[in-house]
């Protein structure tokens, strides 16, 4: 791993505030270590107060130059950094995994995540465009334009440590704001790595400092930034907790958010669905990334007639997975993030059983060589209800409940039965049922799949939930337009001055 730091740029003691090439180190050291073997990655430097706020005055004198550069050339910037990330994918999918503790090829998945917003980015630097409106008064012209907001503030969980920042940082680019990123602090290196990369981009331009900047530390840090008038929106991605937290401080104040919380996502399994598709699906998307994902399948929904057949199928999968290491590309399932999620892990099994649930894999803590860290865990699943407390609360973990189900209606409402609203899917090779699961009567989440996995998202289209998940949007479709502001323009261009609706006022 020494030779994948020194690719990135980091050493045994970093700085964690950076304007962009400039970093400081004035506060105390946190350590960064690996859920995959337990060993120290490396120490980062908390931010202070001073530090961030020169950190804020360097991004608001950047943003004054930033946003009077053309978009395309702001999308030429991020597409550079685009083929900068495409040089260090290998290096940087290797850290994410190791510092994360995710397959190495989720590492890479993710690093190829950033490099097509990047290009998404690039394309949209061209088409941030506005609306001609029909004017009610002679001789005017009204139109809709958009300007950049300013500062983004960016706060990421581990569980995705590069991926989400770039889908909020490449948009929030060639829209011409500047951001500041807290990272998590359980993946602190992951962020400097980047932040090097990008430097590499902002000297080569001669970009001013300030554009991309990075603050460290525990949930304080980031309380500075929801709390700070100069930053008028704040992206944060994590708990449905944090969420509620930081929405009602950012509205306190007034500003914009982008929340991305908690997810408890269901697949719907019907009789004519097709059972090894189901079974890959279900599989991969409750044990992959140890069931730590935001879209991870917590539940499925199995039609009463092929309940039986479905959950020996599931049984026998997951008697086949592997689990170790995650830089061992043989390997199915790695570690959890750190010895609190194992709790949690282990409080959520003992309370699906004290509920009335029944364990039919049962989980564990896996010891002895390869998992010395304490982070490995079994998958498990369970038969329980919906309305089991356990059920209606999110586990990071990879703990998936089995229920049944004999209407398609009630499916669907077992289905939206819970507080978090993100990602849903259905298997059925019924058009009828297909349908009716995409429509407004179907499923309430922000994704729905048919004949795919709950898991995972393609950058085209925008990412996010509703009800609890926070209602937000990331990344693709026009969710550029949360990083901008609206604004109405009227260009009266005759030699008179009439009022709207017909208002006459003669002096």
């Amino acid at each position: 791993m020494q030779d994948v730091l020194e690719k990135l740029g980091l050493k045994a003691e970093n700085a964690g505030t950076s304007t962009g090439t400039k970093f400081t180190n004035k506060g105390e050291m946190i350590t960064s270590w690996s859920p995959v073997d337990g060993k120290t990655i490396g120490k980062v430097s908390t931010t202070t107060r001073e530090e961030y706020d020169n950190v804020i005055a360097t991004a608001k004198s950047a943003f004054l130059q930033w946003r009077e550069m053309p978009a395309p050339q702001r999308g030429e910037i991020v597409r550079q950094y685009g083929e900068v990330l495409r040089e260090y994918k290998e290096p940087l999918g290797k850290l994410v995994s190791y510092e994360m503790g995710k397959s190495y090829q989720e590492g890479l998945g993710e690093v190829q995540e950033m490099i097509d917003i990047c290009d998404f980015a690039v394309g949209l630097s061209r088409q941030l465009y506005g609306l001609t409106i029909k004017s009610e008064r002679p001789a005017h012209h009204m139109q809709e334009q958009w300007h950049p907001l300013g500062i983004v503030g960016i706060i990421s969980a581990f569980n995705f440590p590069v991926a989400v920042w770039s889908w909020n940082t490449a948009l929030a680019w060639v829209c011409g704001d500047v951001t500041i990123w807290k990272a998590s602090e359980k993946t602190p290196l992951t962020a400097i790595a980047c932040q090097n990369l990008f430097n590499k981009v902002a000297v080569e331009n001669n970009l001013p400092e300030g554009i991309s900047s990075i603050i460290t530390g525990n949930y304080e840090v980031g309380e500075w930034m929801t709390q700070d008038t100069n930053v008028p929106l704040i992206s944060a991605t994590g708990s449905i907790r944090m969420g509620k937290i930081v929405g009602t401080q950012v509205a306190k104040r007034l500003g914009k958010s982008i929340l991305e919380l908690g997810g408890n996502n269901a697949m719907i399994v019907t009789p004519d669905a097709d059972l090894k598709m189901t079974t890959i699906g279900g599989v991969f998307g409750a044990v992959g990334t140890a069931g730590q994902r935001c879209t991870s399948t917590r539940r499925m929904i199995i039609h009463e007639s092929i309940y039986d057949q479905v959950k020996d199928a599931l049984v026998k999968a997951y008697g086949q997975l592997s689990i170790g290491n995650p830089l061992d590309e043989s390997n199915h399932v790695g570690p959890l993030i750190d010895h609190d999620a194992v709790k949690a892990y282990q409080n959520a099994l003992e309370q699906v059983v004290a509920e009335g649930g029944n364990l039919i894999v049962e989980g564990g803590v896996l010891e002895g060589e390869g998992y010395e860290s304490g982070c490995y865990v079994k998958p498990a699943i369970a038969e329980a209800k919906n309305d089991f407390k356990i059920v209606q609360h999110e586990t990071f973990a990879p703990i998936l409940y089995l229920m049944k189900y004999s209407t398609f209606e009630e499916a669907v409402a077992l289905q939206n039965g819970v507080p978090q609203g993100l990602s849903s899917a259905i298997m059925t090779n019924s058009m009828r049922e297909a349908h009716q699961f995409l429509s407004a009567a179907g499923s309430d989440c922000g994704i729905a799949n048919v004949n795919i996995g709950t898991s995972g998202a393609e950058i085209g289209g925008a990412f996010g939930g509703e009800k609890e998940t926070g209602g937000g949007r990331e990344s693709g479709s026009d969710a550029w337009k949360a990083y901008m502001r609206r604004q109405t323009n009227t260009l009266n261009y005759s030699t008179a001055l009439p009022l709207a609706q017909g208002i006459k006022f003669d002096i």
